[in-house]
């Protein structure tokens, strides 16, 4: 990919749910081919995913932070992070619940960007270290963490999408992050 001034990333706002659903709705399509049924991803849809995220929003409680990154005043990816959930239990680090970048900006620093800021937000929360859930399959996805000091901790998870298995694998990383943020998704 071409170069590109550096994504601007801000918390996101209420205007930006529509945009935000069409990055996480088109990413799972993208990210997950062949990973879950088709039939599953093609049934997804960006209103009624932004329908969910506007009658949630503002009430994702405590210490949770959404953020969107924007190139030439668009918004291009997102992330949300806050407190681990084990079960129903809040505990001490942080957790980065999503990240998804537009898939035409794949590979130009937006998934860097919100990975550093998560972890920067997540550090100035008081958060020792960072997890995530990632399908255990999603190779991409898995590298992409690997490079910014994210690794599997050994701990898995069954996920199941339309009677498939589709089991996730939990990364965890001290904060600050050891490895560089890196520059693509």
């Amino acid at each position: 990919m071409t170069p590109t001034a550096a994504p601007q990333v801000r918390e996101m706002t209420l205007a930006d749910v529509e945009r935000v659903s069409e990055i996480r709705v088109r990413g799972w399509q993208w990210a997950y081919r062949g990973l879950m049924p088709q039939s599953y991803l093609d049934a997804l849809s960006v209103a009624e995913d932004a329908e969910h995220r506007r009658t949630g929003f503002g009430q994702a409680g405590p210490g949770v932070v959404n953020l969107v990154a924007e190139r030439a005043g668009t918004v291009v990816g997102w992330a949300a992070l806050g407190p681990y959930r084990d079960g129903e239990v809040r505990t001490g680090d942080a957790e980065l619940y999503a990240l998804y970048v537009a898939v035409q900006h794949i590979g130009t620093g937006v998934g860097g960007a919100l990975l550093g800021e998560a972890a920067r937000r997540a550090e100035a929360l008081g958060h020792p270290a960072m997890r995530l859930w990632v399908l255990r399959d999603n190779v991409a996805a898995r590298r992409f963490y690997a490079r910014a000091g994210l690794h599997a901790d050994g701990a898995e998870e069954p996920f199941e999408v339309a009677g498939v298995a589709v089991p996730e694998m939990r990364l965890t990383g001290r904060l600050p992050l050891k490895g560089p943020v890196p520059a693509a998704t």
